[in-house]
């Protein structure tokens, strides 16, 4: 059975700059990181050029440290954009780093026929930019608004069945879905996860803890993820970009460390 592979992503730690991203992630011996933010901004492209000048100066920063790039995180947004050409920055940096994935959001709320419409024609457009250049990176939808809910969701990944999906799971299981009945239905479709843990913040809605500390079903996702025969990545989303009361990503990595081992699925 192959296994899960631990992954950051840098929300966590937006003061850092990808040299300290990468001391970070060797203090506690994760790999894999998602770029969001890096020196106090999400600007990623800036950030990037200020750091190491353009993309071939991260390529070989990347070259001799054990950190891998998975993915670039935009703000793009598929069913409220006009179309992809805010992607174009990111491209350049996500080739050179060997990342996997530029990441966007799905957007939207009760979806139309025409919203899955016009996201069949986006996603179909972006194919055809790839091909003609060669490029590697591929884009995933991350669940986050609209394919948060576990019905658009579903029936989504079986409209576009070669969409790729970022499945926050924290987000899909707080919006009341089964997390078993709906990774049955998008299974196929995953290429990445989110998680992170929660209580109830007594107004009704959600607090983030540390992981651990509150009620995210994490055995059984990963009881779940267990019977799955393919490694994916398992990335602590650690939202102390929109939460600075949190503890720092630090005291998060450490928890997660015995939170998210509840399971035999190391992958190094």
């Amino acid at each position: 059975m192959s296994g899960l592979e631990y992954c950051f992503s840098t929300l966590g730690c937006p003061e850092l700059s990808l040299h300290q991203v990468a001391d970070l992630s060797e203090r506690h011996g994760i790999e894999a990181v998602e770029l969001r933010a890096l020196s106090g901004v999400l600007d990623l492209p800036t950030a990037l050029v200020a750091e190491f000048g353009d993309p071939a100066g991260l390529a070989g920063f990347l070259s001799g440290r054990k950190m891998r790039v998975i993915a670039l995180d935009t703000s793009v947004r598929l069913f409220d954009d006009a179309d992809l050409s805010a992607l174009e920055p990111f491209i350049a940096w996500a080739e050179e780093a060997g990342a996997e994935y530029l990441r966007v959001f799905d957007g939207g709320g009760r979806l139309s026929e025409a919203d899955l419409k016009q996201a069949v024609n986006m996603l179909d457009a972006w194919q055809v930019i790839r091909q003609s250049r060669g490029l590697n990176v591929d884009l995933m939808i991350e669940t986050h608004d609209a394919l948060a809910d576990f019905e658009q969701l579903v029936a989504f990944v079986e409209q576009v069945p070669t969409a790729r999906i970022l499945w926050d799971t924290h987000h899909t299981w707080a919006r009341g879905a089964d997390t078993e009945g709906l990774w049955r239905g998008i299974a196929r479709s995953v290429v990445h996860l989110h998680v992170k843990d929660s209580a109830p913040d007594g107004d009704g809605g959600r607090r983030y803890v540390l992981p651990g500390q509150g009620h995210f079903p994490m055995a059984g996702l990963i009881s779940i993820l267990q019977s799955h025969e393919r490694g994916l990545p398992l990335s602590l989303e650690w939202e102390r970009h929109w939460h600075p009361e949190l503890p720092s990503l630090e005291d998060a990595l450490k928890a997660a460390h015995t939170w998210w081992r509840q399971g035999a699925f190391w992958c190094a």
